[in-house]
């Protein structure tokens, strides 16, 4: 989801949250959200954690009080945030973030039944070399 479809809203403020560990953001359009650190690192669009096609994602779990230590602009066009686990590959366009904001109920429900049909919880801890697609 890299860039930005014409006439997609861009941020018009963002906030981080650290204490709440949230990012506050609002777009031109006037929506508003509060994404959570955790949210975004479970969902984070790299291919670490996307993989590299469709059956190939990796579960994300030990992730609920994830840190964020950096957020760097990406062109005018995204950011890409460090996280405290030291995931730092992935890149949130605009489009991306609005999509985690607007979606994040049924995101929270489509990671909560992919934990449990995978027999884990939010803390349980990440599997040996599991999120490592790329090899790093």
């Amino acid at each position: 989801m890299a860039g930005l479809r014409p006439g997609a809203p861009t941020p018009s403020s963002l906030t981080v949250h650290g204490k709440s560990r949230v990012i506050e953001i609002a777009f031109s359009d006037g929506a508003q959200f509060r994404i959570p650190f955790e949210l975004m690192r479970v969902y984070s669009p790299s291919a670490e954690v996307q993989g590299h096609g469709p059956g190939q994602e990796v579960l994300q779990t030990g992730k609920r009080d994830v840190e964020l230590e950096a957020l760097e602009p990406v062109g005018n066009y995204a950011v890409q945030p460090r996280f405290s686990d030291g995931h730092d590959t992935g890149i949130f366009s605009w489009d991306y973030l609005y999509f985690l904001g607007s979606q994040q109920d049924k995101l929270w429900a489509d990671y909560e039944r992919r934990l449990h049909d995978a027999g884990v919880s939010r803390d349980s801890p990440m599997p040996a070399k599991a999120g490592h697609a790329c090899g790093t």
